[in-house]
């Protein structure tokens, strides 16, 4: 009969493609179990939005099935995504990653592309949060179709959960319509309050949506906690490619990897090709080119994402993946404990 150490030496000849090691030096294979020719055992992922999982469990099943007197195997895919925040940090709740969807400026659908990622990231199987950082124009809300505030109980605020994400935004607190004049030193406290005094519960993933540019928030979020990385959104056009060779210039001098890069609005009216130039100049991941399509805006303005309200789609489908590519990424990164900027 096959034991279980020739099982496991014939599972070492599958090799994660992104993390280039074996499953079984990985830790990937548990509760390995044999009995008269059946295999059964679970194959534990560093993410539910793996984009390899479905090769990884047909190549184990078949390296299995090559031994003698093994006839059947059944490969159970889990995931359990491993932090990168230091232990003791002042989260409120479990978050194991923090990912800043940013642009150099504004009006590149930066926030369509986060509720979609998020969205995305959820129908994978993450526990997923979106954190609205731009408390001078707040488009969550309106995005995922959140119309209450929050409740809140002593000194903690809970997040609304729509589309299976949990949210916060300064756009529950106010009143439509009503400006937010804050300072920066308000504007650091209001992100103070939303990362450490929401109860965000257990998250794989908290997307922050930041505000434009390369200002307060964006300082304010890399002293308050440890990035795992950024994703940054372009148009196609020259004028937004320099507003994101900024952007990207912020992510160096904050010591936060950048995840890849995503071309929004591609098509006629903006050209192409801007996103793959960024990522070419600066040697990152291009995610992919998101076309400009009327579903997307009428997404945006029901509180419906696409990936939501239409997951068949081209463009669901195109946000699945770089879900994908993004938590690929984030298992790529090596450091468990991330710098924090001294300012």
């Amino acid at each position: 009969m096959t034991d279980k150490d020739t099982i496991l030496q014939a599972l070492k000849s599958v090799r994660d493609p992104d993390l280039h090691k074996d499953i079984v030096s990985l830790g990937f294979v548990q509760n390995l179990a044999v009995c008269d020719g059946t295999v059964k055992f679970q194959l534990q992922l560093t993410t539910p939005a793996c984009p390899v999982k479905e090769q990884l469990k047909a190549q184990a099943e078949q390296a299995v099935l090559a031994l003698d007197g093994i006839h059947a195997v059944h490969v159970e895919l889990t995931a359990e995504v491993k932090p990168s925040l230091p232990v003791g940090n002042q989260l409120g709740g479990n978050i194991k990653h923090v990912l800043a969807v940013t642009s150099g400026k504004g009006g590149v659908g930066k926030s369509t592309c986060a509720v979609n990622l998020a969205a995305a990231l959820a129908a994978h199987g993450a526990k997923v949060g979106i954190l609205d950082a731009d408390v001078y124009g707040p488009n969550i809300p309106v995005m995922m179709g959140i119309q209450r505030k929050p409740e809140g109980r002593g000194n903690k605020l809970f997040p609304i959960q729509a589309h299976n994400i949990k949210t916060m935004s300064v756009g529950y607190m106010i009143e439509d319509g009503q400006p937010v004049m804050w300072r920066g030193p308000m504007l650091h406290r209001a992100l103070q309050q939303f990362l450490q005094d929401v109860e965000w519960g257990e998250l794989d993933y908290l997307i922050v949506d930041m505000p434009p540019g390369t200002g307060d928030a964006q300082l304010s979020l890399a002293q308050l906690v440890p990035l795992t990385g950024m994703v940054v959104v372009t148009t196609p056009q020259e004028v937004s490619q320099t507003d994101v060779r900024r952007a990207i210039g912020m992510a160096e001098q904050v010591k936060t990897a950048v995840l890849g890069v995503i071309e929004n609005m591609t098509g006629e009216i903006f050209g192409e090709g801007g996103g793959q130039a960024i990522a070419d100049k600066f040697q990152i991941p291009f995610l992919g080119s998101i076309p400009l399509q009327a579903e997307l805006r009428k997404g945006g303005d029901a509180g419906i994402p696409t990936v939501v309200s239409h997951p068949d789609s081209e463009v669901a489908k195109l946000f699945l993946r770089i879900a994908g590519e993004v938590a690929a990424a984030v298992s790529k990164l090596q450091s468990s404990s991330l710098p924090v900027l001294e300012v």
